[in-house]
């Protein structure tokens, strides 16, 4: 999770009721809202930035992700996960804002290059690049191999 459940709920309430409240706004002409919904909700997100960077900053500190801490049992699933939790929270601290915000809307939201960017307000070459750098900075981060930080290059949606 990006924010946290308590704000993920916050996040998706705001979207919807400024989706509502905008919706004189949106173009008919489009056949799929997601991208108009997604762009809403990374826009809201951005209030959350800071707080974000900080929850990744302390889970690179401590090791263990507060929001989920309390899913996790086994010690050696802990231990593991740990380790790369801290390490991938770490490289996702680190990468600009448009970068990991587009790196995460098509690998977490599963949306297309063309729906990252609509969701974004900026071109679809403006995506493939963010991502492309995203990768790249990960891959150093983490010291990874191109087949552990994978993000397709287009996903299709039909």
């Amino acid at each position: 999770m990006r924010l946290g459940a308590d704000a993920a709920e916050d996040v998706v309430a705001e979207t919807f009721l400024a989706a509502f409240r905008q919706r004189d706004r949106y173009d008919l002409s489009r056949p799929n809202a997601r991208p108009w919904l997604y762009g809403i909700a990374t826009n809201l997100m951005g209030r959350h930035v800071r707080a974000e960077v900080r929850q990744l900053r302390v889970l690179e500190r401590m090791g263990t992700d507060p929001v989920m801490e309390p899913f996790t049992e086994r010690s050696d699933e802990r231990l593991s996960a740990g380790a790369s939790s801290r390490a991938l929270a770490s490289a996702l601290a680190a990468l600009p804002r448009g970068h990991r915000d587009a790196l995460l809307l098509v690998a977490w939201g599963d949306l297309s290059y063309a729906e990252a960017a609509q969701a974004l307000g900026v071109r679809v070459g403006t995506v493939r690049s963010r991502i492309n750098r995203a990768r790249q900075k990960l891959r150093r981060h983490l010291g990874a191999t191109e087949s552990v930080i994978y993000v397709s290059e287009e996903p299709v949606h039909e």
